[in-house]
């Protein structure tokens, strides 16, 4: 797995038990025991309580799917993959100020003495601008002043847009020895993440009054594929699935095909293998995350 140190704390899929790792619409208020956080697409506000000092800063949460997709890369089989695509649908997005810290091994409800939300989802491109793009911006929402080192986050099935009826839709090329596919996956498994504090090249989530801080929601898709520039028996590529399953499924160099289609056209273990995979999709830079099924 490439390791480059980002996190966010909470989003990323399958059984309870797994371990993962824009503009806000409106301009709320401060108030004096409450604040209003606001969703970028309708302006529908979620409560939480303030800190007794006062003045209230700003905390942006991003979404970033690394250079895995801003540049594409080798899948551990040998294939080139590029996205066009990377669609994911972000609901119920919780920032926590934790003391003790989150467990993320140990799993559970995160429990903080602070807490900002956002219940209006949101679908982001993680493959949005170009090669050296900056995480997307998913909202800015007001948060009282402190370490934010909690986050969790649900992926859902979307109501509209390009990911219509699914979480995550992949949309790509993968080319290899001359052959190239076309892919289009719709994965529309629905998961909940809860993350600890994000483990990078810098620490994040610190917000102070009237200044702005940072939360990343982290997707490493080489778990999927496998990483080529790693060793074959590295644990990125052990338990990865690889492209070479998927290709071989190609019609005309073209693969469209949702959970269901992929479950009847892969061997029994490919499609075991690809489910299992699917709950370390989710970090917080490279910190991990429980996740589970429930939405």
């Amino acid at each position: 797995m490439k390791k480059q140190l980002v996190i966010l704390a909470s989003l990323g899929l399958l059984s309870s038990t797994t371990l993962l790792g824009c503009a806000q619409g409106g301009t709320p208020e401060a108030q004096t025991g409450n604040v209003e956080a606001v969703g970028e697409s309708t302006g529908q506000t979620d409560t939480t309580s303030t800190s007794a000092s006062g003045e209230m800063g700003t905390l942006n949460i991003v979404a970033n799917g690394e250079d895995f997709v801003r540049q594409g890369f080798v899948s551990k089989d040998g294939w080139n993959i590029t996205f066009d695509h990377v669609y994911v649908n972000l609901a119920a997005i919780d920032a926590y100020q934790t003391d003790p810290p989150y467990d993320a091994q140990a799993g559970g409800e995160i429990k903080g003495q602070e807490k900002v939300s956002l219940s209006e989802a949101k679908t982001v491109d993680l493959a949005q601008g170009d090669e050296n793009a900056e995480p997307i911006l998913v909202a800015q929402v007001p948060a009282p002043p402190g370490q934010y080192n909690a986050l969790s986050w649900k992926m859902t099935k979307a109501n509209s847009g390009p990911a219509s009826g699914y979480p995550l839709v992949m949309i790509g090329t993968a080319e290899k020895d001359g052959e190239t596919v076309n892919f289009t996956l719709k994965l529309d498994e629905e998961m909940t993440f809860s993350c600890g504090e994000f483990v990078g090249d810098e620490r994040k989530g610190f917000v102070k009054p009237g200044d702005a801080g940072e939360l990343e929601a982290t997707f490493h898709f080489d778990h999927i594929f496998g990483d080529g520039s790693a060793p074959p028996d590295d644990e990125i590529n052990t338990g990865a699935l690889g492209f070479e399953p998927l290709a071989n499924l190609a019609t005309d160099g073209e693969v469209n095909m949702d959970m269901g289609q992929l479950q009847q056209a892969l061997s029994e273990s490919e499609y075991r293998q690809l489910q299992e995979i699917m709950p370390s999709l989710g970090h917080v830079g490279e910190g991990h995350c429980h996740q589970s099924e429930s939405v």
